[in-house]
């Protein structure tokens, strides 16, 4: 069978897999439309970690192709270079230096002299975890204590506040985790990262496919009062499954208000199964700190009415396929995969670890709790509930 030929894609092309990327869709996606294998792309996005390149483009300061074919024109003229200079508006010695670094008068070409004035302006600016070795350490230290770049950066900026040589932005920790030849951070650090690939993938990217059913009685999460959809109040709720290997799973929950996690182990994923221990665990706390639960429509919350006369705490339930109502959650969902990742076998961890677990996410600070971490905002309403 003979060989397809190498494929060479346009400018355009490159550019519309980078579109349809930071939409989301996946690399057997883009490779449809091109009616090529996902590793025809991945050979193109991947050469810089799946981050967009900023587009060159030439500084008004420079002298363009015409300048300089005007330039080479004068030059076969026997003009001056003062009167070259005079006649673009450009000071002689920018005019001479032109001429003096590709060829000289007798060699001078124009095209010549564009292209390699291009190629030279190729010189990657010097990223700054590299011309800061001490912001690097640091950066790298909370990276593996798996603290996320977006966390790394907004407590050097309330840790230094004032000092710029000791903070940098989470999109330069990714870009220098991603695109390697930065040389500041080593490739070994995007193991310490949540998800661990070797591109950086688009926040609009999901491979979400709820189980969903038909929940009997199901009150929807548009009669969830307002003080429940603004986080003003403490106290509610959001929660799911994830799910391991070899039909395991663990019941996760989220406090809407604080972001604070409960990891519960659970032996099945039957309702029976589900409800009897959510309703163990929310005996665990105080009524003023469990109002809610808004919880996805998986059939394993089939009992929900059972759950509720046990706890006096009302179910809420999402939409028809639209998981990300349960926001706080699905980000939670997405956090734990850096500790119990797709195909682990959930079944033999214990409630011990999982709450060791819950206890590392619980002590990250978070970009929306103003860079506080969820045990300490939980804390200051069991402080003043207490």
């Amino acid at each position: 069978m003979s060989q397809r030929p190498k494929i060479y894609y346009t400018e355009a092309q490159i550019g519309l897999m980078w579109d349809r990327w930071q939409r989301g869709e996946s690399l057997h996606q883009i490779a449809r439309s091109f009616d090529r294998h996902h590793s025809s792309v991945r050979r193109i996005l991947s050469e810089t970690g799946g981050i967009r390149p900023v587009v060159r483009h030439r500084s008004a300061r420079v002298l363009t192709l015409a300048e300089r074919e005007e330039i080479s024109r004068a030059l076969m003229a026997g003009q001056s270079i003062r009167a070259v200079a005079t006649r673009l508006n450009r000071a002689p010695s920018t005019i001479s230096r032109e001429i003096r670094r590709n060829g000289g008068k007798d060699h001078y070409r124009a095209s010549r002299a564009d292209q390699q004035a291009w190629d030279r302006a190729r010189r990657p600016k010097e990223c700054k975890l590299v011309r800061h070795r001490v912001l690097a350490r640091l950066v790298a230290a909370k990276l593996q204590q798996q603290w996320a770049p977006e966390q790394i950066a907004g407590w050097l900026k309330h840790r230094y506040p004032g000092n710029e040589a000791r903070q940098v932005s989470h999109e330069t920790i990714y870009r220098s985790l991603f695109i390697q030849t930065r040389g500041a951070l080593k490739k070994e650090l995007l193991a310490h990262l949540r998800r661990t690939r070797a591109m950086r993938r688009s926040r609009h990217h999901t491979q979400k496919t709820a189980d969903h059913a038909q929940i009997t009685g199901a009150i929807s999460i548009r009669e969830r009062p307002a003080e429940v959809e603004d986080r003003a109040v403490p106290g509610h709720w959001e929660g799911d499954l994830l799910f391991g290997g070899r039909n395991s799973q663990i019941a996760t929950l989220v406090e809407r208000h604080s972001r604070f996690v409960m990891l519960v182990q659970v032996d099945s994923r039957d309702s029976q199964t589900v409800t009897d221990k959510l309703i163990k665990h929310a005996r665990k706390l105080p009524q003023e700190l469990y109002r809610s639960l808004t919880w996805d429509r998986g059939s394993e919350m089939a009992q929900h009415q059972r759950f509720t006369l046990a706890t006096d705490i009302t179910v809420y339930f999402c939409d028809p396929y639209n998981p990300w109502q349960r926001g706080s959650n699905e980000n939670t969902n997405g956090l734990l995969r850096q500790y119990f990742p797709k195909g682990m076998d959930l079944s033999g961890v214990t409630q011990a670890q999982l709450n060791a677990v819950a206890r590392r996410l619980n002590r990250r600070p978070r970009k929306t709790l103003n860079f506080e971490t969820p045990a300490e905002r939980f804390h200051q309403f069991v402080a003043t509930t207490g």
